[in-house]
């Protein structure tokens, strides 16, 4: 039974300590169940089953499966609970003669055992232990993408940026799991984010079905991400919906951006892009809307243009981690459908621009094509996942 409140919790465990000292259950002891014969077959003098816990000790080791294994008889149940009051679950072996949690023990957490035992001769009885987890020396933490609870568009996929290094990254990627309403295939891939931090994404093979539901469970408490990357010491649940199938199509030799939903032309704007060069050109691939930021400053220093531009621009909409946006700029509004003339971005009239930004959203893809464009952009600039062929997608994961 669930134990809340810390009344609840602290009695539990004092109880449990108590069983413990009982049954001499301590660092390197095993826990014998004093289990007495009951009236059901078995007689006084039965002796009882003897059960074993690890970790154990008052400074265990952190980051493996709690084992309980009996010996002199099985295990019928076994129950795991921190102070409090959440469970380790787990499974038995075929032979009941050992159970083993599901999840690893998590640094910095008192943990007591219950475990009830049956003889051959049919006694029943329970034995108790505890044993608390050191603490985590160094604690690794996450950012995430997109947001819980939101509605993205067909592109978006799940993004994981870690605040410290991923040494072990297949033990990290093991606690990952997606789940989707409709089985959508897809794959998790690492990279070096552009903030030069470890980060693992996860994209279906093709665009999101509209409708789809995700679930993302990061079952991360207790995993340790390597050297000098430290303990996960909670665990990250994600939800969100996809929404209508919309997609951004420019094209920068014809300077025009088409919009299509469901497969049909909604929309055709005039834009102008980069000015050809490899500084001032527009990247060409798949780049998907990070977010919807308004009105902000521009200042061309900040990616590496010298002082070309500084200024205030409207309806803008983050592509890449560069600086690359979509947004309004009636400067340039004589080069519209004519020529390339910014400085990467994708330029749009006032109008133009205030339409895009109320019916784009995050996660829709601007697909960017053209003659004049200074290259692909790079996976991790932005979500450039999509510019990575599946296979090579797939050769990302770390258990593949």
């Amino acid at each position: 039974m669930r134990r809340t409140g810390g009344a609840a919790a602290v009695a539990l465990l004092n109880t449990a300590l108590l069983a413990a000292a009982l049954s001499a259950c301590s660092a390197g002891h095993p826990a014998t169940a004093g289990a007495v014969a009951k009236g059901d077959g078995g007689r006084a003098d039965d002796r009882p089953a003897t059960v074993t816990v690890t970790p154990h000790g008052t400074r265990a080791e952190p980051g493996e499966p709690v084992t309980v294994t009996a010996r002199g008889g099985t295990l019928t149940s076994v129950t795991v609970t921190d102070a409090r009051g959440g469970h380790l679950t787990g499974g038995l072996s075929r032979d009941g003669r050992s159970w083993t949690s599901d999840r690893n023990a998590a640094p910095g957490t008192a943990y007591t055992v219950t475990a009830r035992t049956r003889t051959e001769e049919g006694t029943t009885g329970d034995a108790h232990a505890s044993f608390t987890t050191e603490a985590a020396g160094l604690v690794n933490k996450v950012d995430w993408r997109p947001g819980d609870a939101t509605t993205v568009g067909v592109a978006q996929p799940i993004s994981l940026v870690f605040d410290r290094p991923v040494r072990d990254k297949a033990a990290v990627e093991r606690q990952l799991k997606v789940t989707t309403s409709n089985h959508t295939e897809g794959s998790w891939g690492w990279m070096k984010d552009w903030s030069g931090k470890d980060r693992v994404d996860w994209r279906p093979k093709e665009y999101w079905r509209p409708g789809t539901r995700v679930s993302l469970d990061a079952r991360l408490n207790g995993t340790d991400s390597g050297t000098d990357g430290g303990w996960f010491v909670r665990d990250y649940h994600l939800r969100f919906t996809v929404g209508a199938r919309q997609i951004f199509k420019v094209d920068l030799d014809r300077k025009r951006l088409t919009v299509e939903r469901d497969g049909r032309t909604a929309r055709t704007f005039l834009v102008s892009g980069g000015i050809p060069g490899p500084e001032t050109g527009s990247w060409r691939g798949t780049e998907v809307v990070m977010a919807k930021e308004g009105t902000i400053r521009m200042n061309s220093e900040t990616v590496g243009l010298g002082n070309a531009y500084d200024q205030d621009v409207d309806y803008a909409m983050r592509l890449t981690w560069s600086g690359t946006y979509v947004h309004a700029a009636p400067w340039n509004a004589r080069w519209f459908g004519r020529a390339n003339k910014s400085h990467g971005c994708i330029n749009l009239s006032d109008a133009d621009a205030r339409w895009l930004f109320e019916h784009a959203g995050v996660g829709d893809p601007f697909e960017v094509t053209g003659a004049e464009t200074k290259g692909t952009v790079a996976v991790n600039n932005g979500l450039g996942d999509w510019n990575v062929g599946w296979d090579d997608w797939r050769a990302r994961s770390a258990l593949h």
